[in-house]
This record gives C-alpha cells, sequence and structure tokens, in this order.
C-alpha cells in the first residue's frame, strides 16, 4: 500500500506496482540515471532492469535475497563510446563518479569502518512501469573483467525494513519471508494480468502477491503462484491461505 503524509511524501511496499512518476515523486527528484547516492533526501537509489534489452548485467539470486548489480557507464568527451571502456572509478579532474561513491560505501563496511548503506532498489518491468524491489544493504564491492572491459560489480542484500512516509527514515518490519520476486516471472504476472488487481480490475496502487504465502511453504519463483492485487485486496488476504 502506498503510505502518503501531507508533504506528499510516499513509500512503497516492497513488490508494490509503481509508475515512472510515482517513483520520482516519493524520491523527490527526477531520476535520470541508474545509481543514486546521496540524494538531497539522504537516501540512496538504485534503478535496474533485467529485461532483454538492459544496458547492464544484472542479477537476482534464486532466493531473491541478493543482487549483484552492475555499475554504470559514463560519457566524457576522452570516452564517447562508453561500453568501450573501463567503467570509471572517478572522472578526469578526481571526483568520484556514481560507482566511486558506491564503491567507496561498500570497502567501508568490508573493512569493518561503517554498517552497510540502505539502498532502495527499483526494478524496470516496461516503459514508464516500475516496481520496488525492497531496501537492500550494500555489502560488497569489486571489479571484473566481462571479456571487455573492467566493470563494477555491487552486491546488495535485501532487509526487513520498509520505507516510512517521511522522505529519510525507514522502518523495521520482521518480515523474514521477504524475497524478490524473480524478474521473468513479474514479467510474465504482470502481462498474464494486464496489470490489474485479478479481483476487482484496479490499476492503481498494486502489488505482487503470493497466492500461497512464502512463509507458509509458497514459491516466488512459479507465475501460477503469484498474482497482481490492489492494496485493499492484498491487506484483506494479508497472510491468510484463501
Amino acid at each position: 500500500m502506498v503510505k502518503e503524509e501531507e508533504g506528499g511524501n510516499m513509500a512503497f511496499e516492497t513488490g508494490q506496482i509503481i509508475a515512472y512518476l510515482e517513483m520520482c515523486m516519493a524520491e523527490g527528484t527526477q531520476l535520470q540515471r541508474g545509481m543514486n547516492f546521496k540524494l538531497k533526501s539522504g537516501k540512496n537509489v538504485i534503478l535496474m532492469s533485467r529485461r532483454a534489452n538492459a544496458p547492464y548485467t544484472d542479477s537476482i539470486s534464486p532466493d531473491g535475497k541478493i543482487i549483484i548489480y552492475e555499475g554504470h557507464d559514463v560519457t566524457t568527451a576522452d570516452a564517447p563510446i562508453p561500453k568501450m571502456v573501463d567503467q570509471p572509478f572517478a572522472n578526469s579532474k578526481g571526483v568520484l563518479t556514481q560507482n566511486g561513491h558506491f564503491f567507496q560505501a561498500a570497502k567501508s563496511v568490508t573493512e569493518n569502518k561503517s554498517s552497510p548503506e540502505l539502498v532502495q532498489v527499483y526494478e524496470k518491468l516496461i516503459k514508464g512501469t516500475w516496481v520496488f524491489n525492497g531496501i537492500f544493504n550494500l555489502l560488497d564491492a569489486y571489479e571484473e573483467n566481462d571479456g571487455n572491459r573492467k566493470v563494477f560489480k555491487f552486491k546488495l542484500e535485501l532487509t526487513d525494513v520498509e520505507p516510512t512516509s517521511t522522505s529519510q527514515s525507514f522502518q523495521n518490519v520482521s518480515r523474514a519471508h521477504k524475497r524478490v520476486i524473480p524478474s521473468e516471472v513479474k514479467r510474465e504476472v504482470f502481462k498474464r494480468d494486464s496489470g490489474k488487481c485479478v479481483l476487482c480490475g484496479k490499476t492503481d496502487n498494486i502489488h505482487f502477491d503470493h497466492i500461497l504465502p512464502y512463509s507458509k511453504g509458497g514459491t516466488s519463483i512459479l507465475a501460477d503462484n503469484i498474482q497482481i492485487l490492489c492494496a485493499f485486496h492484498n491487506l484483506q488476504k494479508s497472510n491468510h491461505i484463501e
């Protein structure tokens, strides 16, 4: 369900399907890049895509807990074709890129210098439509050769935290059963259910829902166990088996 306060700030629940403009309103800025370290709100935001034409190679673990996120390219006068050069840590003046900011934050964790940064992750379903994958801990970062150049990789782990309606705070919801539904399953269900609540046909404030809850043995990896519900029917169903 969408949580909203008087100032208009919104927060989403894991698995909620949203429009691009809703996502931008919630984050208080027009999100034009995939990696966003410390927005004006103080939050970190990552946009990912696992569609066939996605420009980067992101992955979600089979258990739905871990995301390996590829760093982003930067177009410069010296590198007009960014896919042909290593992803940059900093620009020519030594200013950190988004890769550099996230990399430093991750290494601070592995060196036991700080706690993990919380990162809100949104995944693109189709043009103009996204799903909130949840809030992740940024645990590690490294470089690897993709066969053509060096790229950054970032390891993020799903937390039991949800954003509140205030723009700079989070709350613990103790949802040990939370998992990210595989991208291909989300796309299949969204197409099958026509992007609507299967019970009432609403297209706003909708969520991916486990028919048999994960906590009761239901699976996240089969479209047959996932459906789209509006906030009302999702709350009405809650964690009960129908």
